[in-house]
């Protein structure tokens, strides 16, 4: 009866920030990590490893940028979009600092993956790196796997 009279309202999903350099760059990590659908520890860690060295943040704070920026990369626009934000904020060498990353993301299981692995060749392609630096990329991260 009270059911009726005061019925549940789902509750309002808190509007998404407005994405820049660290919450694209994030969504992306997180995107890399996801992409085999799992999200395993070593990942998380790796991640707020990255977001603490590139943008000298605090253990905690990179933890809440984490979570934001999972929030984002499951609620918000496509790789696409996130890209452009870095190639309009990031210079060439950093974008490349950043495939690095991603790609140390993708292998802090220490597993490889086809589905991580055509996430990154999309990401890195859409942040513009040339192909040879893709290649020595996934060279290093690969190592002797």
């Amino acid at each position: 009866m009270l059911e009726r009279l005061f019925p549940r309202r789902k509750p309002q999903k808190k509007p998404l920030p407005q994405p820049n350099a660290q919450l694209a760059l994030g969504a992306l990590l997180v995107r890399v990590a996801l992409a085999n659908r799992q999200y395993l520890a070593a990942e998380v860690a790796q991640i707020d490893k990255v977001l603490s060295a590139t943008f000298n943040l605090k253990p905690l704070d990179a933890a809440k940028l984490r979570a934001e920026c999972e929030a984002l990369e499951r609620d918000a626009p496509g790789t696409p979009e996130f890209t452009k934000i870095l190639r309009a904020e990031v210079d060439y060498a950093d974008r490349k600092a950043l495939g690095d990353a991603m790609w140390a993301v993708a292998m802090a299981d220490g597993r490889r993956d086809d589905d991580e692995e055509i996430q990154l060749l999309a990401i890195e392609t859409a942040l513009g790196l040339t192909a040879e630096d893709i290649e020595a990329a996934r060279k290093n991260a690969l190592g002797g796997l």
